[in-house]
This record gives C-alpha cells, sequence and structure tokens, in this order.
C-alpha cells in the first residue's frame, strides 16, 4: 500500500474504491491495521468508552487525544492518521486551532470534528493554518445528552434536511472527508453522491465511500450493548490481522456492511 493521502482518498472516491478505516489507540494495533491494509486509522474519543470505562466520550481530554494520537502514529507509515477533537476543545475558532495544533503535533494528520453549519468559521480557519478537518454528522456522541442517547438521526424528513444541507455547508468551509454516523441508508447514499469529498459511514448502510468501525467492534470484545451496525471479524479468522484484513477486503466488495447493519 503507497502513503495515503487526503488526494489519494478523493481520487479513491472517484474510482469508486472503497476507504476501510478503523479506530486504534496505541502503536502495536496500529501497526497490525496498517499491514492488514486499512487506509485511515481513527483516534478516536470513544477511547473514553473502549479504554477508560466510562458511559460516554464527555470526559476525553486533549491531553488524552494527544497521548494516544502520538502512540498511533509510531506505528504507522503509510496509513492516514486522524484524530478527535474532544468535548468542547473546539467551541471556538480560535481554541480549535490550539488543540488542533497539540495533535497534528503529536502526528495527526488530520483533525475530526462533529456538528454542522455552527462550525463553518472554525473549519475555515483551521484549513486556512494548514490542518485538514473530517466532519462528522448524524450521530455525533459528543451530543449523546441533547439527542437522549445514542439514537439513529435523519430518519423524520426535516432531520435529513438538515443533515444534507449542513454536509453541503461543511464542504463549502472545507472539509476534506466527512464521517455520517446512525442515519438511514438512502440519506446516507444521497449525501454521498451529493458531495465531491470521500463520505465514510458507521452505520449509515453500503452506499458510502467507506466505513469505520471501533476496534473492539469489529474484533467482538465489545461488552454489554453490542450496536446493530458492527460485525465480529476475527469469530471467523484466525488473529487480529487475519481479521481487519478481512473487513478491509469485505469493505472493498461491499459485503460489508449488509442489510443487517443497516438502518432504512
Amino acid at each position: 500500500m503507497s502513503k495515503i493521502t487526503t488526494a489519494r482518498l478523493l481520487a479513491m472516491k472517484q474510482e469508486r474504491s472503497k476507504i476501510a478505516m478503523i479506530t486504534a489507540y496505541d502503536a502495536t494495533f496500529a501497526t497490525l491495521f496498517e499491514q492488514a491494509g486499512a487506509h485511515a486509522i481513527l483516534i478516536g474519543d470513544s477511547l473514553g468508552m473502549v479504554l477508560q470505562g466510562e458511559e460516554s466520550t464527555l470526559g476525553v481530554s486533549v491531553a488524552d487525544m494527544a497521548y494516544h494520537t502520538r502512540c498511533v502514529a509510531k506505528g504507522t507509515d503509510k496509513a492516514l492518521v486522524v484524530a478527535d477533537l474532544p468535548f468542547m476543545s473546539y467551541s471556538n475558532p480560535e481554541l480549535a486551532c490550539h488543540n488542533a495544533a497539540i495533535l497534528m503535533r503529536a502526528g495527526a494528520h488530520m483533525v475530526k470534528l462533529e456538528g454542522g453549519a455552527w462550525l463553518t468559521d472554525t473549519i475555515t480557519q483551521l484549513t486556512r493554518q494548514g490542518v485538514p478537518v473530517c466532519g462528522h454528522l448524524g450521530l455525533t456522541p459528543q451530543s449523546v445528552h441533547v439527542f437522549g442517547g445514542f439514537k439513529l438521526q435523519g430518519r423524520q424528513q426535516d432531520q435529513a434536511a438538515q443533515i444534507k444541507d449542513d454536509a453541503k455547508v461543511l464542504e463549502a468551509a472545507g472539509i476534506q472527508l466527512l464521517v455520517l454516523e446512525c442515519v438511514p441508508s438512502p440519506l446516507a447514499k444521497e449525501i454521498t453522491e451529493l458531495l465531491t469529498i470521500p463520505v465514510i459511514g458507521i452505520g449509515a448502510g453500503p452506499h458510502t465511500d467507506g466505513q469505520v468501525l471501533v476496534m473492539q467492534d469489529a474484533l467482538g470484545l465489545t461488552t454489554g450493548y453490542v450496536p446493530k451496525f458492527t460485525k465480529n471479524f476475527l469469530a471467523e479468522q484466525g488473529n487480529v490481522k487475519a481479521a481487519i484484513s478481512a473487513y478491509v477486503s469485505d469493505v472493498a466488495t461491499g459485503r460489508f456492511p449488509g442489510p443487517e447493519h443497516s438502518f432504512n
């Protein structure tokens, strides 16, 4: 695999080649996932739940993110490294730039933030300062208390229209990648076709330009509630590297996600 850049991801969308992204939080797993063919590795603030044992992502700090980003960056050579800006770390453009610089210095190639059109000025300022940005719409976990839980978004017509409008605004502001989480497949398909940038889905059906999974979900390590959109790839493979290779392959061929992993 050649080095993955934002330009390469855009070319993959244009070529209709599927993008496989997965979370990692340390050098060992990052190395294995890159060797397995993952195009992008996300250091998600999901670490608050899967590593720290919290009920949500809200307790994760910029220092936490920088530590794990540095670990992942040490384990990668070719994959694009994307790091989440955690809760309340980008409430204004100046704060966003300050905290994005910390994550970029730790080894991130791109930062991800959650939210819609209100982020326009922040995204413009980040890209002006040389920070590539990934947007995140649909179920945005940092807003879990606003949503009243981890719920499917965009099923109502007005809500779907808002997500679609936000996607267009974020692209115009300068994002180079968009994550859509827990939205109906038809809406995800419409947004993917509407945007020129790559759209990565999680619980968004098979029609996006790529997929992302939390590594614990992909390896069957999730305790308690198991989301519908996940699959245990380790169950059919002999080791972790083979499991992620199967994930990358299934994304590439369209076998994952199937109807059983999607919302209509």
